[in-house]
């Protein structure tokens, strides 16, 4: 049995130690969404996948990117169906507004607009990196990455010294959002008298990247925290970093499918953006790319009826929705549900069903298949437990797996829990990481 089975004590250090340091370089890389999937699609192509087109009928390892945002992979014979792994890639952060930059009273900003579930006040006052792309008139891309490297500068959103800070308000009232301007420079461009700070920054930008101020209305860049992941912990057993949630999940995923052995079904991966705020667009778990790869796959295996093919491949599928879950703090044990809730060390968590409330907005796995998952994990000797996102009427959340089960998918949440979720600076126990990994590669070879 593997329920509640501390993974510290049946995997060695050694092994978790490993695989810990290869995700802390995966998550110091991959900054953005679109990093995430650069790095991932690195690693399918050596792995042997190729482009859905080049797809000939004859290749085992296929892959598709959507947008630069979202990916799916699969590998074998999906006759059978597939057990699939999802995740999602974004995270909760600071994006630049798209007509950003203004100066006032000789120092030269920009506004911001926040993604995501954040609590603004945790940005205040944090070194930051401006990372993403510009796309130019002329359609050329250009990779933006200020505060990634060590003597590179970083950027600002001031916090109100305390002195001047007496007012007594809700943290909801007190950090707006349109105080949440970057700090960009106080230098004025020698012989300008209009705006002399903000034309020196615009023209700093032009000489390292030949863009312009009109150039930045198409653009992504997001500002995140320029911390690198560290070892947390006197005994080093938990990893700090921005991005576990979902990244870390998108990294296990990947991982464990080319690590395993696809058997009696094919065995898959989708990562999608823009979970953070309701999986929309056309890069999120509702868009339909992923359900056009798989078409494809269908079609040039000799399928002409491809939406009848597909309904069929997805009733023969699975779906692991992999997302992290809360982990218990004893410094707020008051809002968790201490039989229901993720504990450092013990391995992947399964959540029964997300939602809020009375389960409004829920996925919710069929116990069949829980079931069958607690079978492949005892029988693998993977450890496990239970989790929800905290106390009933207090917390709760969702993921991707809504979307999923919508479109027919037999899908159950799992991943490992987290403290700080959300925060500029995460926290996972590297058991868990480790153990949410082989949880995975299992269950993708034998669900």
């Amino acid at each position: 049995m593997g329920m509640n089975e501390l993974v510290w004590k049946k995997r060695t250090r050694e092994e978790i130690e490993n695989f810990s340091q290869s995700y802390k370089r995966f998550i110091d890389y991959a900054k953005t969404e679109r990093l995430a999937i650069r790095y991932f699609e690195k690693l399918l192509i050596e792995d042997g996948y190729v482009h859905i087109a080049n797809y000939t009928g004859k290749e085992e390892k296929v892959y598709y990117i959507n947008r630069g945002k979202s990916l799916v992979a699969v590998k074998g014979n999906i006759s059978n169906g597939i057990n699939f792994v999802s995740a999602h890639v974004d995270a909760p952060r600071i994006d630049l507004r798209p007509y950003p930059f203004y100066e006032d009273s000789g120092i030269a900003l920009a506004k911001t607009h926040y993604y995501g579930g954040v609590k603004k006040y945790q940005w205040f006052s944090l070194p930051l990196s401006l990372v993403g792309v510009l796309v130019k008139e002329g359609g050329e891309k250009i990779d933006i990455c200020i505060g990634c490297d060590e003597e590179d500068p970083v950027l600002v959103l001031p916090d109100l010294l305390p002195h001047l800070d007496k007012e007594d308000k809700k943290v909801s009232e007190h950090f707006k959002a349109d105080k949440m301007n970057i700090i960009l420079g106080s230098i004025p461009l020698e012989g300008e008298e209009k705006e002399p700070v903000k034309k020196n920054i615009l023209k700093i930008l032009k000489e390292k990247y030949n863009i312009d101020e009109e150039d930045f209305i198409s653009a992504d860049l997001e500002l995140v925290p320029a911390l690198k992941p560290r070892d947390v912990g006197i005994d080093r057993s938990f990893i700090g970093a921005y991005g576990h949630d979902d990244r870390i999940c998108a990294y296990q995923a990947i991982m464990a499918l080319l690590s395993c052995e696809a058997k009696s079904k094919a065995a898959g991966v989708i990562l999608f953006d823009r979970e953070e705020i309701g999986s929309e667009g056309d890069a999120g778990a509702q868009a339909r790319f992923y359900r056009a790869f798989l078409r494809r796959l269908l079609l040039t295996n000799g399928n002409s009826d491809t939406e009848s093919a597909l309904d069929t491949l997805i009733s023969k599928s699975t779906m692991i929705s992999a997302d992290v879950t809360t982990l218990f703090d004893p410094s707020f044990a008051e809002v968790h549900d201490k039989l229901n809730v993720a504990k450092a060390g013990y391995g992947a968590a399964i959540v029964k069903y997300t939602g809020r409330g009375g389960k409004s907005g829920a996925s919710e796995a069929h116990a069949e298949l829980v079931g069958r998952v607690r079978s492949v994990l005892n029988r693998n000797g993977i450890s496990w437990q239970v989790s929800l996102l905290g106390k009933v009427d207090v917390g709760g959340g969702g993921t991707v797996a809504k979307f999923l089960a919508q479109e027919g998918f037999d899908t159950i949440d799992m991943g490992p829990g987290l403290m700080s979720m959300h925060a500029p600076f995460e926290l996972v126990s590297k058991a868990d990481l480790y153990e949410t990994y082989l949880a995975f590669k299992v269950l993708l070879e034998e669900l």
